[in-house]
């Protein structure tokens, strides 16, 4: 399968609610490279690559979030795959 690679932003109430932990472990439980921010819009911008298969099953998961998000868009962009390795909540 082709390796793709995502990049975009995530609205709601996705700041303070454990966004970004929840989305890394799903990450690494689907072996998804990448990293994930908060923005001062209170939107989160992420960037994840990995198999098609489970980028897409990330992506689905996005759209819902942990228990306490209320996502009200998710805005991915495909790029080409940067090579990253890891996983990473960058501050």
């Amino acid at each position: 399968m082709a390796r793709i690679c995502l990049h975009g932003y995530i609205s709601g109430k996705v700041q303070g609610v454990y966004y970004r932990q929840s989305t890394q472990e799903q990450a690494e439980r689907l072996d998804i490279d990448g990293w994930i921010r908060n923005l001062e819009d209170e939107r989160v911008e992420l960037l994840i690559e990995g198999e098609e298969d489970a980028v897409r099953e990330l992506e689905k998961w996005l759209a819902r979030g942990p228990v306490k998000a209320r996502v009200t868009a998710v805005e991915l962009q495909p790029m080409t795959p940067q090579g990253i390795t890891g996983f990473i909540v960058r501050r």
